[in-house]
């Protein structure tokens, strides 16, 4: 079996594909409120060159692929997508992040094309700190469409919650309850400085430690002792089995264990979501110069290029680190 290894021993099964860097929130710590610096649309991959990608990376060892944005269900074409890539002759497992907003649509479709899981961005209960958070007045299409996406076997259902002292951070116990009631996954994000356009600072920040301290106050934390590869650290709660997970991308990153690559919505490969270097994909794919089969063979050196290439870590939390120069969107969450 062929495996994209790096120089690190770490072995490469997870790609992420960002479908298009355009959402339809503007949450604080991911997008300026008036950003509108969109990538053109002739410069996104197409479906076609989408597959051909993806069909590639699992020939060369991916064996998951998770679809994001941007908002990943913003593209007319996902279940398309979807479909395509539960086609291919070894299909990996699909999931999917989304704000949940047009899931109430389009979830049964998903799942008859092919999706398996799926992660939803939510960080507050409440509408109004909802519209405050993401400028946006659709916290009702949200439980909308985690209702839908339940009724029509999604599973699990992950909530994925980034915390921000002064707006939404004495939520965690109460967020924790109610995916507890409705049978979801929580996993509390710590805030990632994703470029400069966001609102990241130090004096804003809530840590694992204090999200950790907070949810001890209600609940009985254990962590569980196999974490493998996963970015969340979990935790039983009240001896289980329930659990939740805390990711601390900033305090305490788990590079060591990373299996990811991403693709961005303009086919630029990136070995990190904090990668200084990209390659363009894009630029092979419509290389009229050369035939499929070259195309798929550059494609696939590239692509263990990249991997062989990788950086031991992404040193966040140190004074030198340098924030990306590609919006979060861009690049998929």
């Amino acid at each position: 079996m062929t495996q994209l290894i790096d120089s690190f021993g770490r072995v490469h099964r997870d790609l992420r594909i960002s479908l298009t860097d355009k959402c339809n929130l503007r949450c604080s710590y991911c997008m300026p409120e008036f950003f509108n610096q969109w990538i053109p649309s002739k410069e996104h991959l197409t479906t076609d060159e989408l597959i051909t990608v993806i069909d590639i990376a699992v020939e060369a060892g991916i064996d998951e692929i998770r679809l994001t944005g941007g908002e990943p269900l913003l593209r007319n074409d996902i279940v398309e997508i979807v479909t395509r890539i539960n086609q291919l002759e070894k299909p990996p497992a699909i999931s999917m992040t989304t704000n949940g907003i047009a899931l109430k649509r389009i979830a049964s479709a998903l799942v008859n094309a092919g999706l398996q899981r799926i992660n939803v961005s939510l960080d507050t209960l409440d509408a109004a700190r909802f519209k405050e958070i993401t400028k946006r007045d659709n916290i009702a299409q949200v439980f909308e469409g985690l209702a839908e996406a339940k009724r029509v076997g999604l599973s699990p259902i992950k909530i994925n919650s980034v915390l921000v002292r002064g707006v939404n951070d004495d939520e965690a116990p109460k967020l924790l309850k109610w995916a507890l009631e409705e049978g979801y996954r929580l996993r509390f994000i710590e805030q990632m400085p994703l470029d400069a356009g966001n609102a990241w600072d130090r004096e804003t920040f809530v840590s694992a430690i204090e999200i950790r301290e907070s949810l001890g106050q209600h609940y009985s934390l254990e962590p569980v002792a196999q974490r493998g590869s996963a970015p969340a650290e979990e935790f039983l709660i009240d001896g289980g089995p329930q659990t939740v997970g805390i990711i601390a991308s900033i305090t305490a990153p788990f590079c060591g264990a990373c299996d990811r690559l991403r693709l961005t919505s303009d086919g630029q490969l990136r070995s990190c979501l904090f990668a200084t270097r990209e390659t363009s994909v894009r630029d092979v794919l419509r290389n009229a110069e050369l035939s499929e089969s070259e195309k798929r063979a550059r494609i696939s050196a590239l692509i263990f290029d990249s991997v062989a290439k990788k950086e031991a870590g992404h040193a966040i939390n140190t004074p030198t680190f340098t924030k990306p120069v590609r919006p979060m969107s861009a690049i998929g969450g």
